[in-house]
């Protein structure tokens, strides 16, 4: 159980909620709101599906690619550091701040699902993750995955209601904070790659 909260609360922010909810009302900007939810459902479903298929398939890619573990741990913390200096310096992420210019006809995959919640770091978070995730604990992996998955559903179906109560000012600080938890996090991938990279030497 304590692995299903830990995973939850880990893949909750890795995802950047607050940073996707600004994204989602700035993309569904006018619409209503059972347009808003029909968007939400299908961003989330999207990433549900994508992230599930990186979790399960992360140790075989590696093992096609001849990449250790321990190598992807270093390259994905960098990566997941980077996006997180991002969105503690000027709230937005470094893959997702060029907006589409051009009318999209569906927001809720691209760019909403991909790159805005699976982006690049997530996207090595993840394989990290399902790589060293095995047995039952592979089972609380997904629940936690999904969870995370479910809670930021519910953020953004009350989006209208956050952006009333919050503010802009608002958005943005949490997305800061946010920000401040990946980086640990990010530290944290880092450092244990460091660790196993350089044990055999030592």
């Amino acid at each position: 159980m304590s692995l299903l909260i830990s995973t939850w609360i880990k893949f909750f922010f890795l995802f950047a909620p607050f940073f996707v909810l600004s994204m989602f009302l700035a993309l569904t900007q006018g619409e209503t709101t059972a347009v808003r939810k029909k968007i939400a459902n299908k961003a989330i479903i999207s990433a549900a599906v994508i992230a599930l298929v990186l979790l399960f398939f992360g140790g075989s890619l590696f093992e096609i690619l001849g990449i250790s573990l321990d190598s992807f741990r270093i390259g994905s913390g960098i990566l997941l550091f980077l996006s997180a200096i991002s969105l503690v310096r000027d709230g937005t992420r470094n893959h997702a701040s060029d907006m589409p210019d051009e009318e999209r006809e569906d927001i809720s995959v691209v760019p909403l699902a991909v790159p805005t919640i699976i982006g690049p770091a997530t996207i090595g978070t993840i394989l990290v993750y399902g790589a060293e995730i095995t047995g039952w604990n592979l089972f609380f992996g997904v629940m936690g995955l999904l969870l995370a998955l479910l809670s930021l559903g519910v953020i953004l179906y009350m989006g209208s209601y956050i952006e009333k109560v919050l503010g802009k000012t608002g958005l943005n600080i949490l997305s800061k904070i946010t920000g401040l938890i990946l980086a640990a996090m990010a530290a944290q991938i880092f450092m244990m790659g460091i660790m196993g990279f350089f044990s055999p030497i030592m």
